[in-house]
């Protein structure tokens, strides 16, 4: 009966010594989640307003988890128990982590930086790392891609931000260029003449710029004019396809030729 009282004794004793803190720490952890889960929402509606909400829903999650584990870590300190040895370990094996994912890491900050600094957004057609399609989906850690014959192509971050890149649709305008070869016993002004008249017959080339149409090489078998005119850039390669056909056909109707390869061959008969 003795050592009940004794231990029912101290048991009152630890209860007083540690209830305070007991009761502070609970008090810090509610009161802690509450600010926390006030602070996110907060960052959560400013970050909406100006970033991917990729972005936004990985800087939630991430800052959530850190928030809570600093919290916890401070909430086991007041209760007295070593967060030192914990600490510690913690670091260790982030470092460990770290070093094992160093490629994913790469892709990670690839993708932060996408995100933040908008190189390129969903639906823009892009050029990089080899392959030219239209952005479907831009991750943390990776860039899809559906390629122009329906082919889905994911490419890693830092490949995209560590190389060159072509943003095709950065603007609302493109120049076409074209070259087409005429014989050198042609007419280059008829030739010319014929090239203008599909220009201003189509109605989705620009005026302004306006279309450029010179004679740009004398090459071995050919004439050379290059054509230069701007439009939309939905509109490229209709024109681009277009002008191809149509001058081809003009060509034809109006006895222009258009050079191309040819090669004789000599065959000698050798007599004994």
């Amino acid at each position: 009966m003795d050592n009940v009282d004794q231990y029912v004794q101290l048991a009152i004793e630890l209860a007083i010594e540690y209830a305070p803190q007991l009761i502070l720490a609970i008090l810090t952890l509610v009161i802690g989640m509450w600010i926390i889960n006030r602070v996110l929402m907060f960052a959560d509606k400013s970050l909406q307003k100006k970033f991917d909400p990729t972005l936004t829903k990985f800087v939630h999650s991430l800052a959530s988890v850190l928030m809570k584990a600093l919290l916890l870590i401070s909430v086991a300190s007041m209760v007295g128990i070593a967060t030192t040895s914990f600490i510690a370990v913690l670091g260790a094996a982030g470092l460990a982590v770290g070093l094992a994912l160093q490629g994913n890491l790469s892709n990670f900050a690839s993708g932060v930086l996408i995100l933040v600094f908008k190189p390129f957004k969903v639906g823009d057609v892009i050029e990089g790392a080899g392959f030219v399609g239209t952005v479907r989906e831009i991750q943390i850690f990776t860039t899809v891609l559906m390629t122009f014959d329906n082919r889905k192509v994911i490419i890693p971050n830092s490949n995209l931000s560590n190389n060159p890149l072509i943003n095709i649709s950065a603007e609302s305008t493109r120049r076409v260029d074209m070259k087409f070869g005429i014989g050198y016993g042609d007419d280059i002004d008829k030739a010319k003449g014929v090239i203008n008249s599909l220009i201003e017959a189509d109605s989705r080339i620009l005026k302004d710029p306006a279309p450029v149409v010179v004679v740009s090489e004398l090459a071995d078998s050919s004439v050379n004019i290059t054509v230069r005119t701007w439009a939309a850039a939905e509109d490229y390669w209709g024109i681009y396809f277009d002008m191809q056909e149509n001058v081809k056909k003009r060509f034809d109707e109006e006895g222009v030729s258009i050079p191309f390869p040819q090669r004789d061959v000599h065959i000698y008969q050798e007599t004994q």
